[in-house]
């Protein structure tokens, strides 16, 4: 699906079914750092066929969304507030991966009216990126995107095997990178280390969160979490065992169930 916002072309994931004459929840899926809206390939067409209104937004310069890259948190939160409310979708179940984690908390805080929930995958109060990894994501994105690929898997997906047959996970992890447009995952790392409002604003948030975390996860470990967690009035955990930090690609059915879950749970409250 494509549409103009901003007087740019905006490249939109819908599940393979239309939004009109679909009663259900709006689900906006939000992807990490260098990735797209492909990140949810294994989760947007099941919601979609299961009663939901689904949107996996391409951020600007990423996919095939027009760029520039934007340079802050907040400037994607608020863009993705707008074209969330161009979809009439608002209030959205906003399901963040990694950096789009924080894009959702600031939507929640700063665009209330636009989230009805949060399903925080993979996340941490803050998400600091090494000197290496910045330098190495603006001069030669495939190299960062192999150490990312590295860090971001659990022990099992290194190993080979997969739920869904003939998936490599590292290969399918470091396409994601390898196909990044130029300048869009330096951009995100910028934006993802100098964000240092994620405990503040989930403290503002009165919609309900779900936090996805994995139990091997190394880029956004579990104990750094904590104080986003604890500041947070209304949530609940779900812990994957033996899974890293790339939930929606590592366990495609263990992110699906708990985004499918956390909407249930949401509503409920």
């Amino acid at each position: 699906m494509k549409l103009v916002y901003d007087s740019k072309e905006v490249r939109v994931a819908t599940g393979g079914k239309d939004h009109k004459g679909v009663d259900g929840p709006a689900v906006v899926l939000l992807h990490g750092a260098g990735m797209d809206r492909t990140t949810w390939q294994m989760q947007s067409r099941w919601l979609a066929h299961h009663g939901y209104r689904v949107a996996a937004i391409d951020l600007p310069g990423h996919g095939l969304s027009d760029g520039p890259p934007l340079e802050t948190i907040a400037e994607m939160a608020a863009w993705t507030a707008g074209v969330v409310r161009q979809l009439d979708l608002a209030p959205a179940h906003i399901v963040g991966f990694s950096m789009g984690t924080f894009i959702g908390l600031d939507m929640a805080a700063e665009h209330g009216d636009t989230v009805a929930s949060l399903v925080l995958i993979g996340t941490a109060s803050a998400m600091p990126v090494h000197p290496m990894l910045l330098e190495t994501s603006q001069d030669d994105v495939s190299r960062a995107g192999s150490f990312m690929t590295s860090w971001s898997l659990g022990s099992r997906a290194h190993k080979g095997g997969h739920k869904s047959p003939g998936t490599w996970l590292v290969g399918t992890s470091k396409a994601l990178f390898d196909t990044s447009p130029e300048g869009a995952l330096a951009a995100d790392l910028r934006a993802c280390n100098a964000y240092e409002a994620g405990v503040e604003n989930a403290a503002q948030v009165t919609a309900p969160v779900t936090f996805l975390l994995g139990q091997e996860d190394k880029m956004t470990p579990i104990k750094a979490s904590h104080d986003l967690v604890d500041a947070v009035a209304t949530k609940q955990v779900i812990t994957l065992e033996s899974i890293g930090h790339m939930m929606p690609i590592e366990d495609p059915i263990g992110a699906r169930k708990a985004i499918d879950g956390g909407i249930r749970w949401a509503l409920e409250q």
